[in-house]
């Protein structure tokens, strides 16, 4: 196994019923999940699938789908009819019962959709739990529960007991636990799903939080298509104990592999899963500092545009620069743009999700710029372009002018024409656009 990859799993099958292996045998000979159903059950059939180190892998589908089956192969709780399961290059499939408490204790944690907290046990006592398994001393394990309540937003919820703790905080509490555990792994079976909208939000937005810090592998199991794409960094969709495509959020928007996927996604919310990278079109107007107004104006008279973008020797941006500005300059007989270089002050950067670009988009007097984390210009996006990115398909174009409309053409050439007579002739003397 790379060491790069925490999690592999090759060809799984999981099979409940009287005769498992036979029905391995027909559904690796072609036979549909229906036709052995007489023999047996299949929760999953040939899965195989790999998860980074830090990432967030989420499984995702219908009930039914096999997704939970999943995840309790992955820690040894169901064992598998066939295929094998590496953590770390170890094999789960080929363990002793020792082997595999040795797994969950200093390897993987859970953390359950209903919570399993010890009603009996303080708050401070569950997260601690895993700590006083290992043996750890009750003043290290009560300070490490601590700091770990900190983190999730539970300081000074330790002496309490779960009853007194509303479902948003003992999802917490049972979050904290697996932290505390400080495993490499974590897996989160439906965490969410029995929360109310508002918490289930913000638990999410905590998780993200949280993995910013501390960086684990977590395998995340859902049916909330909005949620796998809001946490995933890459997702697995499945289907009748199938696995029918792995890929990120955005290429299972944009790239569905089959009509069950296209059908699954087409009531997402494209606008919390696009980003700016994903929709943004390549700059045309832009000039270097460096440019004189001709060559600027010549640039915005070619891409339609009533501006252009301009940017330093590095491709960072410096700010932008209007046609009617730089006519301006022209009928002055000046050859640097520095005096109307105007801020942009609506730049996006690349990661940006669309929800967050209406704003900007309307009042920006340009495409919107987008940059990279250098703040180098590797984008635009137009008002249209942005309409049509959440939309079901091409539908928006040619309806909306773009923003900062240019200067009739014959002005332009009116204006050119008599600075030439003016200086007495070529205007090649100005720097080219990079």
């Amino acid at each position: 196994m790379s060491a790069t990859l925490a999690l592999e799993a090759k060809n799984l099958f999981k099979v409940f019923g009287r005769n498992p292996h036979e029905v391995v045998r027909r559904l690796q000979a072609g036979e549909s999940r229906d036709d052995v159903a007489s023999q047996g059950t299949a929760a999953v059939i040939d899965a195989s699938f790999d998860v980074k180190r830090g990432e967030i892998f989420v499984i995702m589908g219908l009930s039914g789908s096999g997704k939970s089956t999943i995840i309790r192969m992955l820690n040894g709780l169901f064992d598998t009819t066939s295929g094998s399961i590496s953590v770390y290059g170890e094999s789960v499939t080929d363990t002793t019962a020792t082997q595999l408490r040795e797994l969950r204790r200093d390897r993987i944690s859970m953390v359950f959709q209903h919570f399993a907290l010890l009603p009996h046990r303080t708050v401070a006592d569950n997260v601690a739990y895993p700590l006083e398994l290992r043996g750890t001393a009750r003043v290290d394990r009560q300070a490490r529960a601590e700091e770990i309540l900190g983190m999730v937003g539970l300081a000074g919820w330790g002496g309490k007991y779960p009853s007194e703790l509303s479902g948003g905080m003992q999802q917490r509490v049972g979050i904290a636990r697996a932290l505390a555990a400080d495993t490499d792994i974590l897996l989160m079976d439906e965490a969410f799903s029995a929360l109310d909208p508002l918490i289930r939000r913000e638990m999410q937005e905590q998780l993200l939080d949280l993995q910013q810090k501390l960086q684990k592998t977590i395998v995340f199991i859902t049916h909330d298509l909005n949620e796998a794409m809001f946490l995933g960094d890459r997702i697995a969709v499945m289907r009748g104990g199938r696995i029918v495509q792995i890929g990120t959020p955005e290429d299972i928007l944009t790239d569905p592999a089959n009509d069950y996927v296209e059908q699954f996604v087409q009531d997402v919310d494209r606008a919390r899963v696009l980003t700016a990278a994903n929709v943004m079109e390549r700059p045309v107007a832009v000039v270097p500092d460096s440019a004189g107004p001709r060559t600027a104006l010549k640039q915005m008279r070619e891409a339609f545009m009533g501006g252009a973008f301009v940017v330093d020797r590095d491709r960072v941006l410096r700010g932008y620069v209007s046609d009617r500005d730089a006519m301006r300059l022209i009928r002055r007989g000046e050859s640097s743009l520095q005096s109307i270089i105007a801020p942009v002050h609506q730049q996006v950067h690349e990661a940006e999700v669309l929800m967050n670009l209406f704003v900007p988009s309307v009042e920006s007097p340009l495409p919107l710029a987008v940059v990279d984390a250098d703040d180098r210009l590797v984008g635009v996006i137009p008002r249209v372009t942005l309409l049509a990115a959440l939309g079901p398909g091409p539908g928006a174009t040619g309806e909306l002018s773009l923003p900062l409309p240019p200067v009739p053409q014959e002005e332009i050439d009116a204006v050119l024409a008599e600075a030439t007579d003016v200086v007495g002739g070529s205007t090649g003397s100005e720097e080219g656009v990079r």
